[in-house]
């Protein structure tokens, strides 16, 4: 089970890489263009995927940075907020590589953000909440830019497990 959680931190690195290098190729307003998406442009779901992780890497952890509400903005300059994607996908990888079946088994605490109450849960299926939501987000994106009239990239899984990181797990 721990490279099942391996292989989707490493397919989750690998189809951020991706998204980011299409975004690269969008005018500024493009980028920004609010196109009815859940968080309205691409640049503002792409900041709430950065929220999203970095929120639930602290609760998996109990270290490094979060926001306070999923909203929050991290950065609204596009290389930063790449760079800073990068970073948190590196140490995704890492955690992940970590994994055993103790860990995955177990549970992990932690207090919700718009409550007051300590939250219990199992390990395993937070994780695949966490992957499950990078890629229901990045669905959107892959609508934005067809949407812009811009080539969207292949992201499926398979597409992955052909390249040199994914073989790994084929």
């Amino acid at each position: 089970m721990e490279q099942h959680f391996q292989m989707f931190a490493y397919y989750n690195r690998w189809a951020n890489e991706l998204v980011y290098a299409a975004a690269a190729q969008l005018s500024d307003e493009e980028y920004r263009l609010d196109l009815g998406l859940f968080f309205g442009s691409i640049h503002r779901t792409l900041n709430h995927l950065l929220v999203a992780d970095r929120i639930w890497m602290k609760r998996f952890t109990t270290e490094g940075d979060h926001p306070k509400t999923l909203d929050a903005i991290i950065s609204d300059n596009f290389i930063m907020l790449r760079d800073l994607r990068q970073a948190e996908d590196a140490r995704i990888c890492r955690y992940a590589d970590c994994l055993d079946a103790q860990k995955l088994g177990g549970r992990f605490s932690y207090t919700k953000l718009n409550e007051m109450r300590t939250i219990s849960q199992r390990l395993m299926p937070s994780l695949a909440h966490m992957f499950n939501h990078q890629t229901h987000h990045r669905g959107q994106i892959h609508t934005a830019f067809t949407r812009l009239g811009t080539e969207a990239p292949s992201l499926d899984l398979m597409h992955f497990l052909r390249t040199e990181g994914g073989r790994r797990f084929a």
